[in-house]
């Protein structure tokens, strides 16, 4: 029996600041000569130009492709061809998770580098060697694995602030997940997503992400209403991107992301974010745990202020929605998910307990402290 070996895997270089994106071209040059710039038309509409002048600058001719919206099987691979059409030799995803990740897969189909250029700080996405591919129809499919994460992830702070803000909000609880699932993997010693046991730089940089969240996420959203890039904003960008992606993948996943990859599988729950999906998830985590109530109070209370969901009602479920939990808690306990990284074993029937007793605990919780009740999400 070979013994497993601690790794952690990071991004060739990182690049965060206000007016990062005007240096974009610079960044490449030494990446590649012919890059591919895959964009959707929104994206391009609000960068283009910057992207363009960037480019040029830099003395890098410019080539767009269109991302059509779901990173899924066919995307990539329409994707792989364009790169192979246009004889690119580096790929650049210019947009969110979807367009990073479809991007990430389809230059290591293609066999070229790639880098990252996201213009919301909504998931971890940019910094890791892995995409996650859906369906057409948006439900979870794979997680594909690469032999090596992005050359370049530059992050320009102001289009970060300049984004809508629910989309800084996601973020929030897809990285706040980090922690809690990277000292679940920890604990039990399992497997991380980089393919090899936790190191304590991941762990250690998965509760760093936690603790910067908790100390500015909260000024930094108002901020962000006011497209305002202040230091609490840069360090939840920072916290959102780098440190919740090396935190996730060399620190490991357990049972909150494959929560949400089980409410993916429902209708109910489609046109929510990842870290809208990702928060509930987290919360299941921690009664899973039998986690102190009061930490399950403060996060309920913490993620409610940032605007997270915190209960059924708010990703489209309810309790008695016993057929589609059910669906849930099958598809996050099957076969190879990262649930079972949790130090005991979980089954279909702890998930949906544990997702069943959010609902009037935590609506509780936010009537003791003054919060909105929940409302319901539709699905759209």
């Amino acid at each position: 029996m070979t013994r497993a070996l601690r790794t952690v895997i990071s991004p060739g270089r990182y690049v965060q600041g206000k007016g990062a994106i005007h240096r974009l071209g610079e960044y490449l040059k030494p990446i590649g000569s012919t890059p591919l710039i895959v964009a959707d038309d929104l994206v391009w509409g609000l960068v283009g130009h910057d992207i363009t002048a960037s480019l040029k600058a830099a003395g890098l001719p410019l080539v767009r492709e269109k991302f059509n919206g779901v990173p899924s099987a066919n995307e990539v691979d329409r994707l792989a061809d364009a790169i192979k059409a246009t004889g690119s030799d580096v790929a650049v995803a210019v947009g969110g998770g979807s367009t990073i990740d479809a991007v990430k897969a389809a230059g290591h189909v293609a066999g070229i580098r790639w880098a990252n250029c996201p213009t919301v700080a909504s998931t971890d996405a940019p910094c890791s060697a892995l995409s996650v591919i859906y369906t057409e129809s948006g439900e979870f499919e794979e997680y594909r694995f690469f032999p090596r994460n992005p050359d370049l992830v530059l992050v320009d702070s102001q289009v970060v602030a300049n984004a809508p803000v629910s989309l800084l909000v996601a973020g929030v609880g897809d990285a706040l997940a980090t922690w809690l699932e990277a000292r679940a993997t920890a604990r039990s010693n399992s497997q991380t997503m980089a393919g090899g046991l936790p190191t304590l730089t991941g762990t250690a940089l998965a509760q760093l992400s936690w603790d910067v969240l908790w100390e500015n996420a909260l000024p930094a959203i108002q901020a962000v209403k006011d497209r305002q890039v202040t230091p609490a904003v840069e360090k939840v960008i920072e916290a959102n991107t780098l440190l919740s992606g090396l935190g996730f993948e060399s620190g490991g996943l357990a049972a909150a992301h494959a929560i949400h990859n089980g409410l993916t599988a429902v209708p109910q729950t489609h046109g929510l974010a990842h870290g809208q999906k990702v928060n509930l998830g987290s919360l299941a985590q921690l009664v899973l745990e039998g986690a102190p109530t009061s930490d399950i109070r403060e996060f309920v209370e913490f993620t409610t202020r940032v605007g997270l969901p915190t209960t059924l009602t708010e990703v489209g479920l309810a309790v008695d929605d016993d057929t589609e939990l059910r669906t849930v808690a099958e598809a996050a306990t099957a076969e190879g998910e990262t649930i079972h990284s949790m130090p005991f074993e979980v089954g279909a029937d702890d998930v949906v307990s544990a997702l069943k007793s959010i609902e009037r605990f935590a609506s509780q919780v936010r009537e003791d402290a003054g919060l909105p009740a929940p409302s319901r999400h539709e699905a759209h």
